[in-house]
């Protein structure tokens, strides 16, 4: 277990110069700027939804110690999760100095009580989360506070106001967006430009080998706007952590006790997964390992978030960040991944314009820039 106090290194005297301390060694820890802010961000999170509920207070410590020891800062929770449990549960293995070495990511929107403005991001609604995020954390800041799922009966400038409006009284450091549409984003930055506003700065959403479809439009807005992405689910419901194969679920963990399980299992999900499954056995990584290495692989993602049940989950995956995918495993995983139809596109588009068939643009991407590289 970690001390509840600053850490200080043996030989931090040595560090010491008149500008400051010299960069300790990070013990293969990346870190990486959400967006274009100067937010830095551990490359791999830590999901906090099953803390609380399925992952009691004295695992709970043990993960988020274990996390701090492997240089891990980033914490993703909500005020839903467990309708608070979870931010408490955060709060208290942060409680003491540990604090200022976490970034606390936790959302509001979600519905936390029977009221009619117990929901929403109206200024009513996100004030009153905010107020109740930080007791239950025992912290007097957040440092990213994410609107969970838009509010479109809540107009978009209102929500930003209120926001920006914590971020001046010190309540919150960043803000970010999580479930939005493409267009809802854009029209949230051009909101927060055009009344000098703050914006959001990341963008969580639903994307993994399994499912690429923000490949298509929001991965593409981030990149042009400097939103930073990260995503839920990045194993799939565990189906790309590898633990188990089809009809063989270990009793007792998380997946075995979800009901939400078998909604990940189609034929193909099956097919796709012990594809990648071989793809990874054959170059020595676990699938986990390889899902969280292709997913920091992409242009806008800042760190990959995975639920930990014990520290040795973080053992595991942190090893994810000696991969170093190269054009030709690109390729194969594209061509692995990218199986179904992209029925957004006209049929006769695949023939007459492919580059306009937004499914196979990167392993496009990845040819061309195979076939530069040959031809010097």
């Amino acid at each position: 277990m970690s001390n509840d106090t600053n850490p200080r290194d043996d030989d931090i005297e040595q560090r010491i110069t008149a500008i400051g301390l010299t960069p300790k060694d990070t013990g293969g820890m990346q870190y990486r700027h959400v967006g274009r802010s100067g937010l830095v961000a551990s490359a791999l999170g830590i999901g906090c939804f099953a803390f609380g509920g399925f992952v009691k207070q004295d695992e709970v410590q043990s993960v988020v110690d274990h996390a701090l020891e492997l240089g891990i800062n980033y914490f993703d929770t909500s005020n839903s999760y467990g309708i608070g449990k979870s931010e408490t549960a955060l709060g208290l293995a942060l409680k003491g100095a540990k604090r200022q070495r976490a970034l606390i990511a936790t959302k509001f929107g979600n519905r936390m009580g029977d009221g009619p403005n117990d929901v929403g991001a109206s200024r009513i609604a996100i004030v009153r989360a905010c107020e109740d995020s930080l007791r239950r954390l025992g912290s007097d800041y957040i440092d990213l506070y994410q609107l969970h799922w838009p509010d479109r009966e809540t107009p978009i400038e209102e929500t930003l106001r209120a926001l920006d409006d914590l971020v001046r009284a010190g309540k919150v450091r960043y803000i970010g967006a999580s479930n939005l549409f493409e267009w809802e984003l854009c029209e949230a930055h051009f909101t927060a430009e055009k009344y000098g506003l703050g914006s959001f700065i990341s963008a969580q959403d639903f994307y993994n080998l399994l499912y690429r479809d923000a490949e298509k439009r929001m991965e593409a807005f981030c990149v042009k706007y400097g939103v930073g992405m990260t995503s839920y689910f990045p194993l799939a419901g565990g189906l790309l952590a590898g633990a188990y194969g089809r009809n063989a679920l270990v009793p007792g963990t998380r997946q075995a006790n979800n009901p939400n399980t078998p909604a990940w299992q189609s034929e193909r999900n099956w097919k796709v997964q012990e594809q990648l499954a071989e793809f990874a056995r054959a170059r020595g990584w676990t699938l986990a390992q390889l899902s969280i290495a292709w997913l920091l692989s992409r242009p806008a993602t800042f760190t990959v978030i995975a639920g930990a049940d014990k520290p040795q989950h973080l053992t595991d995956n942190i090893q994810a960040l000696q991969i170093r995918l190269s054009v030709d495993d690109l390729i194969e995983i594209d061509r692995i991944t990218l199986v179904d139809e992209d029925r957004s596109v006209a049929p006769v588009y695949r023939t007459l314009r492919p580059e306009k068939v937004h499914e196979f643009e990167a392993m496009q991407a990845t040819r061309a820039g195979a076939q530069s590289r040959a031809a010097h």
